[in-house]
């Protein structure tokens, strides 16, 4: 009797034996794996709106409280949970491995609503600084990000992982219009409250809503590998990149020190209002950027687009020194801000992509997350002291610096490869087997590097844009020679 050949196997492959099985992804994604998706990315938007909703009015809440007229503690409110969530997040990504992603998640998001729900009972400005902190060791993002790729094929991760970094995107443009109108609807310690009652709603689509992995494994291209760090952490490429990341957000946390005060008391616009200038320069700068990334990634020129945005970036903070007591130039200075950081938010991960090994990317996104998380933190507190000890626009001269020294960096940069990622699943691969799959496929062209891992069952492939025949590829695989 004849057996009919499962649809979704494409070739077998004969040398040598056992057989290799190569399986052919459908081009969408399964109902589970949307199921997945949707509900990891709403967890990652829930978290992120609650951290997110207080940027915009903290510092004119802040001298409400005993010690908040002293902005190096404003800053270091905004920014204490940076420090514990860039020191925790690897870790407890690894920790997830042992006893369960959900677990772990779950854990984070208690511990996140407990410094939420700490921050809004706060009395004083130290309060609020320890319920930060408690905020940050919730961190989970490690952990989500590992669960995504537990209930995703390899083939459509790169597209669940940018769902998320969509609805980060997202959750930070609609937190700076809404906040100042939740301000004043329910106050920041409310905000902190919605914060904690977010964080607990999270909890329960983790448990009625994402799936359950069949089993959870370990995935390059989506955790961190102990093994790998040293290896990502001396790549110069990549450390400049991670510089970035550090800088973009450090300035980032830095000017909402001083921003939301400088719309009042220099321009002269009341807190309820801000949505006013927050609104119309969100959805120009989203305008605004397009053009630029679709040259970068369309075109090749990513390195320019890139390059030219950190001068962007340092042409903003540069005109924010002389802006302060002029609306109509602050407006005008926070659009400029918020181009080129959509466009480096953007780019960012893109690089990272393109210019990590294939078989250590997650190891080099985690390192760039905690970069983020750290830049925080440092941009919080940098900014708070600067502020107190020599004035506003001290802030945005650390801020420039910061930025310039990035713009060397970037014109140092390498021209990133005109690459995309290809993976497949391979199963039944040894050792010895995967040494041979590996320098087959590194002879054909449009092939730049090639990963094949065996404990996981996949083959990475970083591949030209242009010249790269995928037949030929599953052809080879098909002969095994």
């Amino acid at each position: 009797m004849q057996l009919e050949q499962p649809a979704n196997i494409r070739h077998f492959a004969s040398w040598p034996r056992p057989l290799v099985i190569i399986l052919e992804i459908p081009d969408s994604l399964t109902p589970t794996e949307k199921r997945a998706s949707i509900g990891l990315a709403s967890i990652f938007g829930l978290r992120m709106l609650g951290m997110f909703l207080i940027l915009p009015v903290f510092a004119l809440y802040a001298p409400t409280l005993p010690g908040g007229n002293d902005h190096f503690w404003v800053g270091m409110a905004l920014g204490a949970y940076g420090l514990s969530q860039g020191l925790l997040q690897l870790p407890l990504g690894m920790l997830s491995d042992r006893i369960g992603r959900k677990k772990v998640i779950i854990a984070g998001l208690l511990i996140f609503a407990l410094g939420s729900f700490i921050a809004a009972a706060g009395t004083n400005i130290y309060w609020v600084v320890f319920g930060r902190v408690i905020q940050g060791v919730g961190a989970i993002s490690a952990a989500v990000t590992a669960l995504l790729a537990d209930l995703t094929r390899e083939e459509h991760r790169t597209k669940a992982m940018a769902g998320i970094g969509a609805t980060i995107g997202i959750t930070f443009a609609i937190s700076l219009v809404l906040s100042p109108v939740l301000d004043r609807m329910i106050g920041v310690p409310g905000i902190f409250a919605l914060t904690g009652v977010l964080a607990l709603s999270a909890i329960w689509v983790v448990k009625s809503f994402i799936p359950d992995p069949e089993k959870s494994l370990f995935h390059a291209d989506a955790e961190a590998n102990p093994a790998r760090l040293k290896d990502v952490l001396r790549d110069t490429q990549l450390l400049r990149l991670n510089y970035g990341i550090f800088a973009l957000h450090a300035a980032q946390m830095a000017m909402f020190v001083v921003v939301p005060v400088m719309l009042v008391q220099g321009a002269g616009l009341d807190v309820t209002h801000h949505w006013q200038v927050y609104l119309p320069v969100l959805l120009l700068s989203f305008v605004l950027m397009l053009p630029a990334i679709i040259v970068g990634e369309k075109r090749d020129k990513l390195k320019p687009v890139f390059a030219g945005a950190v001068a962007l970036m340092l042409g903003a903070q540069l005109s924010l020194t002389g802006v302060q007591g002029s609306l109509w130039g602050l407006a005008v200075a926070l659009l400029v801000y918020f181009v080129a950081f959509n466009i480096l938010e953007a780019s960012l991960p893109s690089l990272i992509s393109k210019l990590a090994p294939a078989s250590a990317k997650g190891t080099a996104m985690g390192v760039y997350n905690t970069s983020q998380s750290l830049g925080m933190f440092v941009g919080g507190a940098a900014g708070g002291w600067l502020a107190k000890h020599h004035g506003f626009p001290s802030v945005f001269i650390f801020c420039g610096v910061l930025m310039g020294a990035w713009l060397i960096l970037a014109l140092g940069m390498k021209t990133p490869p005109a690459v995309r990622t290809r993976m497949f699943r391979v199963e039944g691969l040894t050792g010895e087997r995967a040494a041979h799959l590996k320098n087959e496929l590194s002879r054909l062209a449009g092939v730049r590097e090639v990963a094949v891992l065996p404990d996981e069952g996949v083959a990475v492939l970083k591949v030209a844009k242009a010249g790269w025949d995928e037949t030929a590829a599953m052809h080879l695989i098909h002969r095994g020679t």
